[in-house]
């Protein structure tokens, strides 16, 4: 399977330059092949193909208004024009519903505050025996290495954030490493106050971390608001900001690792609930739901299941996880919010309304758990109507179904 992995690289101030250079000239091409492209739609002619466009660009070299093109590799410039092919793809996938809708392709501004490009195999770059990143026409940038690549990498791309971070990201082809067996499952319910609670008891507390984060980005951005635009201070300002936003989305995704990694070798199969993520982005808890960041999470178990031989298991969100007993199997309705505890009138037993959801997760999944996780403590059987008072007469034994006792 093919994997990416991401490291920090630390450009000189003369390869900063040169980077700025190839990001200008790579936004140019993309920018000038989209302008053909929309000009043809709107006079009736036919689609220009990336063959055409890369003749097209071949020739703008050689003009005096686009000779600046050859100052950089050649190979970035055609990466660029793939990424529009790729984004047309994308727009076109989406309309006939094989993919999320997106928006229309649209022109990159040169204020845009994360740039990339791209080098191919057949650009010349390599890792030199230094441990530096040799790009053509840039230089061999410092790169901090937190781990080794498992194989030869086929791209490199190199990426300029909003913070100012330059980060260089390879492409790789890794085998599948198959972790020892073990009969441990797990079913996970994803919630707000608890990020994460398991099939068997556990509760992953949520470390809300731009909750915990929000005085300082208050801070900076009102900062921000207050120079002048324009004015390099409020660039400055700006950076301030976009870093106080990296802090908290690097934490943020490390947490996202250090769980989603333990989950999968814990256990033999996982089990989540497909959330809508979208629709509750839009109601009074889009704060908390972006701050949990749920899908990515969830991506991350699905991926490092494949990779280490795991099972994943995603059963649909309208299956009514929080509304049958995890005990018996009886189905009682919905509830608001605000009940977290709840008695089954079935089978008396006392429920945890996180941790029955978690086990009816593994359920649907027909993961085989024990339903005693969900169990907070045996509650009292209610005596049925027939059976009160103090003198019962005998009642003749009939057939049928009581609620949540089945009739053999």
């Amino acid at each position: 399977m093919r994997l990416r992995y991401s490291f920090r690289v630390y450009p000189s101030a003369g390869q900063r330059m040169a980077l700025a250079k190839e990001f200008g000239c790579a936004r140019v091409v993309f920018n000038d092949a989209l302008r053909v492209r929309e000009t043809a739609r709107a006079a009736g002619l036919p689609f220009v193909p990336s063959g055409e466009l890369s003749k097209q660009l071949t020739v703008s070299k050689k003009t005096p208004e686009r000779e600046w093109l050859s100052e950089v590799s050649s190979v970035v410039l055609q990466q660029s024009l793939r990424d529009l092919d790729t984004a047309y793809r994308n727009f076109f996938d989406g309309l006939k519903g094989k993919r999320p809708r997106m928006g229309a392709h649209r022109f990159k501004s040169r204020k845009d505050t994360r740039q990339a490009i791209r080098f191919a195999a057949n650009a010349g770059w390599k890792i030199t025996t230094g441990g530096k990143l040799r790009l053509p026409k840039v230089g061999d940038l410092a790169v901090k290495w937190s781990r080794s690549l498992p194989s030869t990498p086929s791209t490199v791309t190199v990426v300029k954030d909003s913070a100012g971070r330059y980060f260089a990201s390879f492409v790789v082809e890794t085998e599948p490493e198959t972790l020892p067996a073990t009969d441990s499952v797990v079913g996970i319910d994803l919630g707000l106050t608890h990020f994460a609670i398991l099939s068997d008891g556990t509760k992953v507390e949520s470390p809300r971390f731009l909750r915990r984060a929000e005085k300082r980005l208050k801070r900076a951005q009102r900062n921000l608001s207050r120079k002048a635009k324009g004015s390099s201070n409020r660039a400055k300002a700006r950076i301030k900001v976009a870093r106080a936003h990296a802090r908290t989305a690097d934490a943020r995704r490390e947490f996202h690792h250090r769980l989603s990694t333990e989950l999968i070798r814990e256990n033999q199969a996982v089990a989540v609930e497909d959330l809508a993520v979208k629709g509750l982005a839009r109601t009074r808890l889009a704060k908390s739901v972006h701050d949990a960041g749920w899908s990515a999470f969830v991506t991350m178990l699905e991926y490092k299941a494949a990779l280490y031989g795991r099972a994943f298991h995603r059963i649909g969100r309208f299956e009514p996880t929080s509304q049958i007993c995890s005990a018996c199997g009886v189905k009682d309705g919905p509830k608001a919010l605000s009940v977290r505890t709840w008695t089954c009138g079935a089978c008396g037993t006392l429920l945890d309304r996180d941790i029955n959801a978690a086990v009816n997760v593994a359920k649907a999944a027909g993961l085989a758990v024990s339903a005693c996780g969900a169990r907070v403590r045996p509650g009292h059987l209610p005596a049925q109507r027939e059976e009160t008072g103090t003198h019962p007469k005998p009642q003749p034994v009939t057939t049928g179904r009581q609620a949540g006792i089945s009739v053999l």
